[in-house]
């Protein structure tokens, strides 16, 4: 059977440059970073250049840099880790309505500690309006948390100018860059937040590695203790081959960034083309030009997201949705819902998403299946 995995961003698979940088520290340099002799010295050397890595491709500096096990794990760090540092009279917190889940569950799991919690609103391509956000910030606003991109509808956000309403009112400010790192531009000067997240596996690194850029002077509170490591923001010894490993996949990333990007773009916008102009009834969503390069999504009128994916699947394709499975039912989209759609609407978005194997012979067949699949799927809710 064919196989076409569209998506990547959920993970990508791991590149075999990144696998056999990673070795060494998987067999023969198994120090302890933390020991004296010369194998935790190496095991140190080893973690000391791949946060030189990435601080050069944030723009960052490598004291601020944070190993951490996860996109999930920086993304709590950052906004528990931030919140508890706030004194008790500005204890007021916002998200965007379309964070993922390490961010929204985060910030929820702090208000039984006296913490108000309230979620920006976004318009219906996904985006945050930075006026909008300007107008919720009070005197009592400590930390606001705005993903770079969604990794659902692939919308990007304007977070430049999101950050610059911050320093104005000097309240702290994260980025969620998981989806955009190794793919678009990430530049923590540029953009001016104080902390940020990204994470090895979505781009062709491994799993158990993850990164918090922490900006000179940011408050944190670490999550982790136990141990001195990762200068007293998470405790625990270091998991130096996904370390080395994240690294490698950031140098790769960098070195085509720019043309993979130019590349799945060109590819979307022929995909979404031929599917806007051979399904009917299927809507793009999210924004139309303000993107993913690689991100797809859309809603098939009277298609149930879990059905057309079980197909697919059949098929040999892999999709995703951002509808969650709860007790065999398919829950709504929050992100779907916050876009303004009826709880039906929002169990029918599909994401589709492309990476660095992706060719237009992969998404022609895509269509034709779709074609397929979505005429089969009306007509049987019809008889």
């Amino acid at each position: 059977m064919r196989a076409v995995y569209l998506d990547h961003a959920a993970t990508t698979p791991l590149d075999l440059r990144v696998r056999r940088a990673m070795e060494p520290y998987l067999k023969s340099e198994f120090g302890n970073p933390s020991s004296l002799h010369r194998w935790g010295r190496r095991a140190r050397m080893a973690i000391d250049a791949a946060r030189e890595t990435l601080a050069a491709a944030l723009h960052a500096d490598p004291a601020e840099i944070c190993f951490v096990s996860s996109g999930t794990e920086s993304c709590n760090l950052a906004v528990i880790g931030c919140a508890l540092k706030a004194p008790a009279n500005r204890r007021h917190i916002l998200v965007s309505a379309v964070e993922h889940h390490c961010v929204l569950h985060a910030a929820e799991w702090l208000r039984p500690f006296g913490y108000e919690v309230e979620h920006i609103p976004v318009d219906r391509y996904g985006q945050v309006d930075p006026d909008a956000m300007r107008e919720r910030i009070r005197d009592e606003t400590w930390l606001v948390s705005v993903m770079h991109a969604n990794n659902e509808i692939g919308t990007l956000q304007p977070v430049e100018a999101i950050a610059r309403i911050c320093k104005e009112r000097g309240v702290w400010f994260h980025v969620d860059a998981v989806q955009t790192f190794g793919l678009l531009p990430v530049d923590v000067e540029a953009i001016g937040c104080d902390l940020l997240s990204v994470s090895a596996h979505k781009i062709y690194g491994p799993k158990g590695a993850g990164a918090l850029y922490v900006r000179a002077l940011t408050p944190l509170q670490p999550l982790m203790v136990g141990g001195g490591q990762e200068r007293d923001r998470r405790a625990g010894t270091e998991n130096v081959a996904g370390i080395v490993g994240f690294a490698e996949a950031v140098k790769l990333a960098e070195a085509t960034r720019e043309t993979e990007a130019q590349r799945l773009t060109q590819l979307r916008d022929r995909f979404i083309q031929t599917v806007r102009e051979t399904i009917p009834n299927a809507i793009l969503t999210g924004h139309p030009t303000e993107r993913l390069p690689g991100n797809a999504h859309f809603r098939f009128v009277g298609v149930p997201a879990d059905s057309l994916l079980i197909a697919l699947d059949r098929a040999g394709i892999g999709a995703s949705s951002g509808a969650a499975c709860s007790a065999g039912s398919l829950e709504p989209s929050h992100v779907l819902l916050a876009l303004g759609w009826d709880e039906t609407a929002a169990q029918e978005g599909v994401r589709f998403t492309l990476g660095h194997d992706t060719t237009w012979d992969d998404l022609q067949y895509v269509v034709d299946v779709l074609c397929r699949e979505v005429r089969r799927i009306r007509d049987k809710s019809t008889v």
